[in-house]
């Protein structure tokens, strides 16, 4: 079996994990009215800071909140103790300490609710800083007054049936109100601003909404063009330099061609998969379930414009009939092949084209995610790797 090299993998896992994002509608039983709070940017001195999370019942009997688990004893919670009843509402109350120095913070809160097969995860965001910075710093794109931290938002893990929301701040960089608006929204995709105007020199809260659609599956982006103060801008401007961990180098990502310096769109990206709360074990166990003899092709070494021809063998070792819905590459460079449904205990092969011309000398990895309806294995991770000289 061909194993990729341990840093290119711990490089892997810090760079492609899918976080989960605000609000969400939990297996019929309760909605929470964010799973995610972003603090923004903030100052040391500013001592601890709180947020609150609401969820509501929205199944016909009670529920409770029976536990609640930091990941860091950084963050202290309370949360409703009594049973929340049909149409009620319960919170979870987070206080983060801002005791870990000017640095950016991203804690998880552990949720385990009654009726639920598994624990909601709710996240607490931020950046720490020791000084005041000026918006200009801290917001480094812009379309003429507005500033964004980001034009590639990442909304999370979409389930098919599900609506996600997620909020990021923007900031008014000029010296008069700022009215934002958008055209060219991308269907499925939602967008509001408050408070709109923007004041002079301050920030607001940009609301983005995804639905799932069966027409989407892994990873989509979802876009709109700002219209600030009437007009249609492009951006300028650049994204703060981030430090590489160690064999990230080596993955092949490209960047989405268009978003950047110079294009008028922002982008909002989500990842979607089957939804499998409501099928039942005995649905799960007649299920599809992929298995590949070996996870990672290993193609040596190769001169640069080689075409590499990289194949896994798959079997269809479940029950039912297995659907691939897409085949996602983080590099454009691997062409991806079409698929077809896959009938129990069947097997077949997937062939990959890796274009290596014009790549950098050195250790190479290339990202495969394929969507499916497996119960067992939704989304299945294959890598492509080897070395260009």
């Amino acid at each position: 079996m061909k194993i990729v090299p341990n840093r290119i993998l711990v490089a892997l896992l810090l760079c492609i994990s899918l976080g989960m994002q605000a609000q969400q509608r939990v297996e019929g039983v309760v909605e929470w009215d964010k799973t995610v709070h972003d603090f923004g940017d903030i100052l040391a001195s500013d001592g601890p800071v709180s947020c609150t999370f609401t969820l509501t019942n929205i199944s016909g009997k009670p529920v409770a909140i029976y536990n609640v688990i930091s990941s860091c004893g950084c963050t202290d919670v309370t949360w409703t103790r009594e049973p929340i009843p049909a149409g009620g509402k319960g919170t979870v109350k987070a206080t983060y300490s801002n005791d870990e120095g000017a640095y950016p913070f991203d804690k998880n809160l552990t949720v385990y609710v009654s009726s639920l097969s598994k624990p909601v995860i709710l996240k607490l965001r931020g950046s720490t800083h020791a000084k005041q910075q000026p918006l200009g710093e801290l917001y480094t794109w812009r379309f003429g007054d507005l500033g964004l931290k980001t034009l590639d938002v990442k909304v999370g893990n979409l389930q098919q049936g599900q609506q996600k929301s997620g909020e990021m701040l923007i900031a008014n960089l000029g010296g008069a109100p700022l009215k934002l608006d958008f055209t060219d929204v991308s269907p499925n995709l939602e967008l509001s601003v408050s408070p709109n105007p923007v004041p002079a020199g301050a920030t607001a809260t940009l609301t983005y909404t995804v639905d799932a659609d069966r027409a989407n599956w892994g990873k989509n982006y979802y876009y709109a063009t700002p219209v600030v103060n009437g007009k249609t801008l492009r951006a300028s401007g650049s994204a703060p330099a981030e430090k590489t961990a160690p064999g990230a180098e080596a993955m092949l990502s490209d960047p989405n061609p268009r978003l950047g310096a110079g294009k008028s769109e922002i982008g909002f990206w989500a990842f979607t998969r089957e939804e499998f709360n409501s099928w039942s074990a005995q649905q799960k166990a007649a299920g599809a379930n992929p298995m590949f003899e070996s996870s990672t092709f290993n193609f040596g070494k190769v001169k640069a414009g080689t075409q590499v021809r990289a194949t896994f063998e798959l079997t269809n070792k479940g029950k039912g009939e297995l659907v691939i819905y897409k085949i996602d590459s983080d590099s454009n460079r691997a062409k991806v092949p079409a698929t077809t449904p896959l009938a129990a205990g069947a097997k077949t092969t997937l062939e990959f084209t890796l274009d290596t011309a014009g790549l950098p000398s050195g250790e190479v990895l290339v990202l495969l995610t394929l969507t499916t309806n497996s119960p067992l294995r939704p989304l299945v991770n294959l890598y492509i790797t080897g070395f260009v000289n």
